[in-house]
């Protein structure tokens, strides 16, 4: 459990040096526990109930003290492994060791901060969608990261197992741990993007596994336009494969909208290698990267850059984290590992602050949550929101669930939020910095390819926009001219229509006013979707601002 060590290790630390004075004098502190209990103190001390009022207490005490053993033998596990408490139930001690130790860090939330502190500047933030057609086993290689890293712990996996059983879905256990709601885990299906943390030597990730149906693009959208890398995930299974590439199937929009987001790097697990149609064959494994080359490199990514395609199996584990003996044949990392050795993201630290929000509630003020674009942000920092101009005060920083004073771009953070109701944002407006505020607008031009539309497209044509995490009706007002797929050149003549596969700059109207920047200043907020009738039809940057006409 080598990547483990490094969390638990200062968590001994801390611990031990508890332990120790819990042990030197646990008189003394229960003293301290009780004074505004008199009639207390002398039963513990003494150890002999006398009359009635104080053998309740003695009752308490006991399980006070109760309370203290366990916290103990959990505070020290090598030390007292077959004693009760939760170590017993668990079956396996020796084996839970790693887990029960990373599950103390998850569970309690005053010790975790320490820890986390000195490495929370070294360790750089990723966040990986989880991208793929229905049932290609996205939620259960989430589940099962999360396992390996020591995230989940083995009881709460063995819980979701039996639960699971029950309803005779043994293999949909692992992706419980992603698909928390009870609709998702009835139906098998992802709805909403599921968020997960986990940590490897040198970096700190977030999973955010995207529904894979067709019904929900507009969530993975979403979900995709807050990441930096992508994980296409294939099923390998022989007829599985073939119905998620073939027209209608999700693999190839997700692969595209995923570029779309902006998401640089792509890495493709063929997953379902233990499948007795497949058994871990080299041949099936070329046949699926045979057929998904030439469409990657459609949509933009570079074969030999960007993309890395690995086997595995999500419900096994294999080639996730550990080399896999039943695939002699690839001799790359394996998951983990090779998310681990990815060079590093450059972002604009001094850049302007730039937050778009994902999504909002009240908890004691109005929280936001969002990913962190470009700039830094700290408490206590005065920030606008835009496009309605609220000027807003941050009150706390939590990053991944970790409180913070500052944050750095590519964080994932919740906000609270001062001088702002809830009901005043939606999804897709900014957090801006006072100075240098984004810019807002309804009319913009842009560069757009229409990939997927069985008609022509016309002036006054509607459809949905999603730029960044903005969802807004948008109408096609006027099409300025053709651009020539090959050289660039634009046409001199205005066209009439547009049809599949064409490039054209279009001026397109927002039914509101929306945030965006041009692609050339801001790429995260300037590159778009275009869907309608739930089939994503054309791809698109802004290229430029069209001033209101007052």
């Amino acid at each position: 459990m080598d990547p483990q060590d490094t969390a638990p290790d200062s968590w001994e630390q801390e611990d031990d040096v508890e332990a120790q004075a819990v042990d030197a004098e646990p008189q003394s502190s229960f003293a301290g526990l009780n004074v505004n209990a008199p009639e207390f103190v002398p039963t513990f001390l003494l150890g002999g109930p006398s009359v009635n009022p104080v053998s309740d207490a003695v009752e308490n005490g006991e399980t006070d003290a109760g309370a203290e053993e366990t916290w103990e033998e959990k505070v020290k596990p090598d030390e007292e492994e077959p004693g009760g408490g939760c170590l017993a139930e668990s079956g396996g001690p020796e084996l839970d060791e790693g887990q029960e130790e990373l599950e103390e860090e998850e569970e309690l939330p005053t010790p975790k901060p320490p820890p986390a502190k000195p490495d929370a500047p070294k360790k750089e933030h990723v966040n990986v969608v989880f991208i793929g057609h229905v049932d290609a086993g996205k939620s259960t290689i989430g589940g099962q990261i999360m396992y390996l890293t020591g995230m989940v712990e083995k009881r709460t996996l063995e819980k979701y197992e039996k639960e699971a059983k029950e309803k005779n879905r043994e293999t949909w256990y692992l992706s419980w741990a992603l698909d928390t709601n009870q609709e998702e885990r009835d139906k098998g299906k992802t709805v909403e993007v599921g968020r997960a943390y986990f940590e490897t030597e040198k970096k700190h990730f977030t999973i955010l596994d995207a529904p894979g149906h067709k019904s929900f693009v507009p969530n993975m959208i979403g979900g995709a336009s807050q990441a930096d890398l992508a994980v296409l995930v294939i099923s390998g299974r022989k007829g599985e494969f073939e119905t998620g590439f073939e027209k209608g199937g999700q693999t190839r929009e997700h692969a595209m909208l995923a570029k779309t987001a902006g998401v640089k790097h792509l890495i493709v697990l063929i997953n379902k290698m233990d499948d007795p149609t497949v058994n871990w064959s080299l041949e099936r494994y070329e046949e699926c990267k045979e057929k998904l080359v030439p469409f990657l490199k459609k949509v933009g990514f570079n074969p030999k850059k960007d993309i890395h395609f690995m086997p595995c199996s999500g419900l096994t584990g294999a080639n996730l984290k550990e080399p896999c003996e039943l695939c002699p044949w690839y001799t790359g990392l394996p998951f983990i590992p090779h998310l681990d050795s990815l060079p590093n993201f450059n972002r604009s630290v001094d850049g302007p602050v730039r937050l778009p929000i994902v999504d909002k509630y009240k908890d004691m003020g109005t929280v936001i949550l969002g990913k962190l674009e470009s700039g830094c942000i700290c408490k206590a920092q005065q920030l606008v929101m835009m496009p309605n101009r609220h000027t807003v005060e941050v009150l706390s920083l939590l990053s991944d669930d970790i409180e913070t004073d500052d944050a750095m771009p590519g964080e994932n953070l919740k906000l609270r939020l001062k001088g702002i109701e809830e009901e005043e944002i939606l999804p897709g407006f900014i957090l801006c910095n006072a100075e240098n505020l984004c810019h807002t607008g309804r009319t913009f031009d842009a560069q757009i390819v229409i990939i997927e539309h069985k008609s022509i497209i016309c002036p006054g044509y509607n459809a949905v926009l999603h730029i960044h995490t903005c969802i807004e009706e948008v109408q096609i007002t006027a099409l300025i001219c053709l651009v020539d797929k090959k050289s660039g050149e634009k046409s001199k003549t205005r066209p009439r229509f547009v049809k599949q596969d064409q490039v054209c700059i279009a001026r397109l109207r927002a039914a509101g006013t929306i945030c965006l920047e041009t692609f050339k200043d801001f790429p995260q907020m300037g590159r778009f979707t275009l869907r309608d009738e739930g089939k994503t039809i054309a791809i698109g940057k802004v290229l430029k601002l069209v001033p209101e006409k007052d």
